[in-house]
């Protein structure tokens, strides 16, 4: 019965996001409780909510600090450089444009963590999609994608559970990983490629000229907004319909009743040269400091939270050392800070009830137990595939410390060694990343405006090919 209620749960919260019939937070937070109810474990809701919200704290406290320090980096111009040399590079090409999305994101993720990658990779390319009426969801769904075959580093997380889970070096998982992983990449980028191309037969091609001339014709600037009450604010004449998929719907003109944290949402601003937020004097210092900031959090000096705290801390002080100053620029991304951090919070309940339940258990084992006995030879094969679902509908602990190895002692009985097993298990990562369970990708859709729903459905698919495309590649170099 668990089990069924498990994936029916599971189910239930997919198709009403995906429909749009319940926003993400409201159906994390209501679809758990009324099946934690149908169990019969109602009474203890309360326990399995703080759990999962003690468990997901650290998470959120470093989700609002991080969004704080690459916003208040936004304003300061750091990532300026980045966003017009890509322009210029791109030529205003659409297909250019989306690949230089996954390269961007596949670099960044070099730090290990998915929350900085699309911090980053978002801010810098988010101006150049607006600018060019593009698909928002494609960027989200190229960089999640790119991250995800990153995020199997050894520092970045899965490595090192799989590692821990079955008592292997988690260099001995990684390295002869490598070459299907590099398959895997580069398929992301072939299939950025293809739907740059796809962008481009819709849009066109232009030139650099091209768009600063209609952004020219299609902006006004007004002094008198922009949080801290001296910046400025673009507003665009006509909306930008027909962009297709479900970045249209956010794509919207900006009212003249906007907030004056508008210029930061809409993105224009991240270009604009004369904007009262830059300063250039400070930019080597910016950038030491997040280089620093990256740097420390490589090498684990100190926990993610605390080194964004401090962080955070800084970059306000150093760059808007007036108090007002810093309060406008904390009101500026209070709403991405309150939409990150809600969202993390709502995910604990929907983890705390699938853990607490004993649902996640159950699920876990029926998986386990339906595996027909003739398969035992290729269980790599078996991981490889259950990767895939398993790890979208459970967190990475719940996998590779509930599941793996369980699925680890059935192989050994059939031959199957552990390396094989551990390697496999990496293989569905790049959907992984893209699961309401992850709370990274929140920060991703939230700072692309894009809806959650829409972002599942466009990225699954080719999520789930990628993994696919990394399994096939494991098996024929023979390292699966």
């Amino acid at each position: 019965m668990l089990t069924i209620l498990g994936f029916a749960m599971i189910a239930t919260f997919l198709v009403l996001i995906m429909m749009k019939k319940m926003s993400p937070i409201a159906a994390l937070v209501l679809i758990p409780a009324l099946f934690c109810v149908f169990v019969g474990k109602g009474a203890h809701l309360g326990d399995y909510v703080l759990d999962g919200v003690t468990d997901l704290a650290p998470t959120a406290a470093m989700l609002m600090f991080a969004i704080v320090y690459f916003g208040v980096m936004i304003d300061v111009g750091l990532f300026d450089p980045i966003v017009r040399g890509i322009l210029k590079f791109c030529k205003a090409d659409p297909m250019r444009i989306v690949v230089g999305t996954a390269v961007l994101a596949a670099i960044v993720s070099l730090d290990g963590d998915g929350s900085t990658t699309f911090m980053i990779t978002v801010s810098a390319m988010y101006p150049l999609y607006k600018r060019l009426k593009m698909s928002l969801v494609v960027m989200t769904g190229v960089a999640a994608m790119a991250n995800g075959v990153m995020n199997t580093l050894p520092w970045g997380g899965p490595t090192a559970r799989a590692a821990t889970a079955l008592k292997l070096d988690a260099s001995d998982i990684f390295v002869p990983m490598i070459p299907a992983l590099l398959v895997g990449l580069l398929f992301v980028f072939v299939l950025s490629y293809v739907l740059g191309v796809r962008e481009r037969r819709r849009l066109g091609v232009l030139t650099l000229d091209d768009v600063l001339e209609e952004e020219k014709e299609t902006e006004t600037v007004l002094v008198g907004a922009g949080g801290s009450g001296d910046g400025k604010v673009s507003m665009r004449k006509g909306a930008a319909a027909g962009t297709g998929g479900a970045g249209s719907g956010t794509d919207a003109p900006d009212a003249a009743g906007d907030s004056g944290n508008s210029a930061d949402d809409d993105g224009f601003q991240g270009l604009d040269p004369n904007r009262a937020t830059l300063r250039p004097k400070l930019y080597w210092f910016n950038a030491l400091l997040t280089v620093s900031l990256l740097t420390a959090m490589i090498m684990e000096w100190l926990p993610i939270p605390v080194l964004f705290l401090i962080g955070a801390a800084l970059a306000l002080s150093v760059n808007f050392p007036h108090i007002p100053d810093q309060r406008a620029r904390l009101a500026a991304h209070a709403d991405n800070v309150l939409n990150v951090s809600g969202m993390v919070f709502a995910a604990a309940v929907f983890t705390g009830v699938l853990q607490g339940t004993g649902m996640v258990d159950q699920m876990a084992k029926w998986m386990v137990d339906v595996i027909p006995g003739s398969m035992g030879p290729h269980m790599a094969l078996v991981t490889g595939i259950l990767s895939l679902p398993l790890t979208y509908f459970m967190s990475n602990d719940g996998f590779y410390f509930g599941v793996l190895p369980v699925l680890a002692e059935a192989g050994a009985a059939h031959g199957v060694t552990p390396l094989e097993m551990a390697r496999a298990s990496l293989v569905g990562q790049p959907l992984h990343m893209s699961s309401p369970l992850v709370p990274a990708v929140y920060v991703l859709v939230g700072m692309a405006k894009v809806e959650f729903g829409d972002h599942t459905k466009f990225v699954v698919k080719w999520a789930a090919l990628t993994c696919l495309v990394i399994l096939g590649a494991g098996m024929l170099f023979g390292i699966i």
